[in-house]
């Protein structure tokens, strides 16, 4: 399906109502929906806080690191904890250390994903890309080289939630700028899923699931028009082999985020640009399309997809939204979406 977004008017449709699996493309669903909900100045928390009496140099309680699911999280903001811990004067600590990882369920793994994949674990407490049980090691660890840790020694793998009486210690956090912008350009599936969960927490709040996201992205969809139960979202990234939507849907989302600057503001710079970065770095080179074509790309086995905009010919600003099933060579699929491209900016 294409849409002159200039003219509001439909420039050409092909099947555009089939419900096929969208691959990575269900990204533009999760990213709209995020931003429309929490819009581009929220941000993503990992929180430190500690309760007990603090006598002097000696904490005589516990630290807690409150998880907030923020993917970007790195070394860098690991070393920022333990200096905000020391720099408060606490050079020992009389407690244990806990992992506050109520931001989201239990669940590890989304729905549909392949088995025999190499599947990242979905933590409220990430580091480099593992469990909060890592995130937790590598904490108690660099505390330990700073800090007297007295009856720690096997606590820091608990969990439990930060008490009303704890104390804010610091945070570290991340804009949804930043991790959209890795969503989108490479195609970052923990990402994805991140930003589907903080969906989920704005709408739930604590032990959201992945189905509270989707609801809030299916609520989306009714308002655009649409009946949600004609359609399977099962995941914010795309991985999923039980998600199926149409090309029309996510032209409705592109019209959408097009139509409310304070979405399409972000949204359209962090779409891959053909022939420059992101998943679209090699495609288009030195054709029209080339600095033109913003769009997400999307493959999983048999499904190859394209989704985003470009300004044709006549000035007139597209929607479009391409996906191709049953596809034994994602190359051959790749070079008709190209031309279909290269066609539409054709001066």
């Amino acid at each position: 399906m294409v849409y002159d977004l200039t003219a509001d008017s439909m420039l050409y449709a092909k099947h555009e109502k089939m419900i096929l699996r969208p691959a990575s493309t269900m990204k533009i669903l999760t990213a709209v929906t995020a931003l429309d909900n929490l819009g581009g100045d929220y941000k993503f928390r990992t929180s430190l806080y500690y309760d007990g009496e603090l006598k002097g140099n000696i904490l005589e309680g516990d630290i807690y690191c409150k998880g907030g699911f923020d993917p970007a999280f790195c070394s860098k903001d690991m070393e920022s904890l333990i200096a905000a811990i020391t720099s408060s004067g606490i050079d020992t600590i009389r407690g244990h250390i806990y992992a506050d990882v109520s931001f989201k369920d239990a669940t590890k793994y989304g729905e549909g994903w392949c088995w025999d994949d190499e599947n990242f674990v979905l933590t409220p407490l990430p580091y480099n890309r593992k469990l909060n049980e890592v995130f937790m090691d590598v904490f108690q660890r660099r505390l330990s080289e700073k800090v007297c840790l007295i009856e720690d020694s096997c606590e820091h793998k608990k969990t439990k939630v930060v008490p009303s009486s704890a104390i804010f210690l610091t945070e570290r956090t991340h804009p949804i700028s930043t991790i959209l912008n890795r969503m989108m350009k490479i195609s970052d599936n923990l990402y994805a899923e991140s930003m589907l969960y903080h969906i989920a927490h704005d709408y739930k709040g604590n032990n959201a699931s992945a189905k509270d996201g989707l609801r809030k992205i299916k609520s989306l969809v009714t308002r655009l028009g649409f009946r949600a139960s004609d359609y399977r979202l099962a995941d914010g990234s795309g991985l999923s082999l039980y998600n199926y939507v149409s090309a029309e849907l996510e032209c409705a989302f592109l019209k959408y985020a097009f139509q409310n600057n304070d979405i399409f503001y972000y949204l359209y710079p962090s779409l891959p640009i053909a022939g420059k970065d992101g998943t679209l770095e090699k495609r288009m080179k030195r054709t029209v399309a080339a600095g033109n074509v913003h769009a997400k790309t999307g493959s999983v086995s048999g499904v190859s997809s394209l989704a985003g905009y470009l300004t044709s010919s006549n000035g007139h600003f597209l929607c479009f939204s391409i996906i191709n099933q049953g596809v034994m060579k994602l190359s051959e699929s790749k070079f008709f979406q190209n031309r279909i491209c290269q066609i539409l900016c054709n001066p």
